[in-house]
């Protein structure tokens, strides 16, 4: 990142991410947290439908193929849709730490353009921990794991609880979430929002 922010640099007393035990294993699809995520959520027609992985450690990785409904120049992709995508990868992250936190800050670097039908594959661990404070980065490559950079992000997640999306959230939202059935689907209903 070129002259990320002091926000986005961890204390001296941070100290290293620790990964949940019962975070899923590195491989496994995380699945989306929210059906009407506009990141991950297979129910928003014009979504990124992100498909995160987790990894070794605190990280992830993620793929989303640009669509023409993702274009902001014609046939390239929206700066604000490949930070959305960014935004996505960074919060998965935080169900690897089993933690309810929202975006703080997100600063990104755009080194290149993405053509629409191109597949952006994402990397994004977390870097340090300091309180309710999480520090994470991200990069996004066209193509695959070596192809050319495209985007970069840091970023700064907030520990909160629940209520957070509780008072904020639209009612009838929150309720079908909380009464779902499903526990995991639930719980990771709240996983990350802003």
């Amino acid at each position: 990142m070129s002259g990320s922010s002091a926000a986005l640099q961890p204390p001296a007393d941070a100290v290293q991410p620790v990964r949940h035990p019962d975070a899923p294993a590195p491989g496994e699809l995380l699945g989306a947290h929210y059906g009407q995520c506009f990141g991950c959520g297979g129910e928003q027609a014009h979504g990124l439908h992100l498909e995160a992985r987790a990894g070794e450690g605190v990280s992830v990785t993620a793929e989303f193929t640009v669509r023409p409904a993702h274009q902001g120049a014609p046939g390239l992709a929206h700066g604000g849709v490949l930070a959305t995508a960014l935004d996505e990868t960074l919060g998965s992250l935080n169900w690897l730490l089993r933690t309810i936190a929202v975006t703080g800050r997100l600063e990104t670097d755009f080194a290149r353009p993405v053509p629409v039908d191109t597949v952006l594959y994402l990397e994004a661990e977390v870097t340090a921990v300091a309180g309710r404070k999480i520090y994470s980065t991200a990069t996004g490559r066209i193509g695959g794991p070596d192809g050319p950079v495209a985007v970069r992000a840091e970023a700064l997640f907030i520990e909160v609880k629940v209520d957070h999306f509780i008072d904020n959230g639209r009612p009838e939202e929150i309720r079908a979430a909380m009464d779902d059935p499903d526990q995991v689907r639930r719980a990771r209903a709240f996983e990350v929002n802003p």
